[in-house]
């Protein structure tokens, strides 16, 4: 049989191990995860009251729990772990789908002052990532500025202006759900340095703001106006044709003085700082851009000061160094050629990369699956080759011989069903469960 480690259980690292045994009926895969729990952002990335994308699951299930392959979370590859280069002495080949695990900054003074996160501490803080340490975002906010135009941007404006009745149906943590649901923030304001025809939501995602209950969503026309598509989008992609469509709806409808929440969408203005008010952010200070006609933007010299006591900085995830593995780090992707990995520029036997930490963070979900199948496609070509190594058995035995107990597929059975008792003793579906100690607990310590 032929053995391959899927490091990542993620949507790229499933449809990794969906596109091998498909392909090949003599391949045995294991889908590795430094969690105790599968499907990576699907699981701590997808925002809670997003169901029907949180249901891929299912489909992720599916393939975890096919025949030949076999799901060890709990499994840390690097530092602390296992070494990659022990990896590729238990399995002919080694797929890496780790993602892109980091968030870029904006390089600004006031960046790191108190009540400043980026968007990745405050998902996983509502997501119950078991690394959030963060807490205490929404403690004595009244305003919030969310730094950035894309859809991880729009989810954290939209959870931001949720209630109890629209988040207690959902996964979400107890602890954050109490804390949002309690929030005194009533006026969010998304920002983005150039123009609507630019902006990196999705039409679904940005119609969702206007669909909030006691919630209006707004939108300064003028800004609108300073971005050349505006007048005439018939040029555009249809995504971003429709993007303009919703706004100038947004910007032309009347204002609701009874709304509760305020949700502000600010278009040509470039963060230049944090302000601070007793050592805590108080306000973002931005400089007006306007178009350079090359799809950029320019500064204009003239500033505006908005308030906030809350700042979520939305502008992108990066790839991170895995130790054993060369690394681009202009990219923050493994340099490669079809999904296999280079050193120096030589392909590395045996060694392959899919999803983000190949291709860098662009595209949606379903941007992984032909991505997986481009990995998939190299290393079935090379299969001859590196089937011809000799294993030491099966890798799980190796693994505990090395003192790593991995967590199995009914490790992760007992998980779930900790979080179905937990969400049933709350009076909700589910609940997550917050923290490794729980998870872990749950994991061992429960009959399967």
């Amino acid at each position: 049989m032929f053995r391959v480690a899927v490091v990542g259980s993620g949507p790229s690292g499933c449809y990794t191990a969906q596109s091998l045994v498909q392909q090949d009926s003599e391949v045995l895969v294991d889908v590795l995860d430094r969690l105790p729990c599968p499907y990576g952002l699907v699981r701590y990335g997808v925002a809670p009251d997003h169901e029907k994308i949180k249901s891929l699951q299912n489909t992720l299930r599916t393939v975890l729990e096919h025949e030949r392959v076999r799901f060890l979370g709990g499994v840390q590859v690097g530092p602390g772990g296992v070494p990659a280069t022990r990896l590729r002495e238990l399995y002919h080949a080694v797929v890496y789908c780790v993602g892109a695990a980091t968030d870029r900054h904006l390089g600004i003074p006031g960046e790191d002052l108190p009540g400043s996160w980026s968007a990745t501490e405050f998902v996983s803080w509502y997501s119950a990532h078991p690394d959030s340490a963060a807490d205490g975002f929404v403690v004595g906010a009244r305003s919030a500025v969310v730094i950035g135009v894309g859809n991880v941007a729009v989810d954290v404006t939209r959870m931001l202006a949720r209630g109890l009745a629209e988040l207690n149906p959902t996964d979400m943590p107890q602890a954050p759900l109490a804390a949002l649901a309690s929030s005194q923030v009533t006026d969010i304001q998304m920002v983005g340095r150039r123009g609507p025809s630019q902006a990196r939501f999705t039409t679904k995602e940005l119609r969702e703001l206007g669909a909030l209950p006691g919630t209006e969503a707004a939108v300064d026309e003028e800004e609108l106006a300073l971005d050349p598509a505006y007048q005439d989008p018939a040029a555009l992609p249809a995504a971003q044709r429709r993007n303009v469509e919703v706004l100038r709806g947004w910007a032309n409808a009347p204002a609701a003085p009874a709304a509760a929440r305020r949700i502000r969408l600010r278009f040509f203005l470039r963060p230049v700082e944090l302000l601070a008010d007793e050592g805590h952010v108080g306000a973002v200070r931005f400089e007006r851009t306007v178009p350079d006609g090359r799809g950029g933007v320019t500064g204009t010299g003239r500033f505006e000061v908005i308030e906030a006591q809350l700042v979520l900085r939305s502008v992108g995830y990066r790839g991170v160094p895995l130790e054993g593995l060369p690394f681009d780090p202009a990219s923050g992707t493994v340099p490669q050629l079809a999904g296999r990995v280079l050193r120096e520029g030589v392909v590395a036997p045996g060694e392959y990369v899919a999803g983000w930490i190949k291709r860098g963070p662009t595209g949606v979900i379903g941007t992984n699956r032909p991505c997986a199948k481009e990995t998939v496609t190299s290393m079935l070509e090379d299969a001859p080759a590196l089937a011809s190594a000799d294993l030491p058995g099966d890798p799980l035995t190796a693994l505990r011989a090395d003192g790593i107990q991995p967590v199995e597929w009914t490790g992760w059975q007992a998980i779930e069903r900790a979080e179905a008792e937990l969400g049933a003793s709350l009076g909700r579906s589910v609940a997550k469960l917050p923290d490794w100690e729980s998870l872990q607990t749950a994991a061992r310590s429960m009959t399967p």
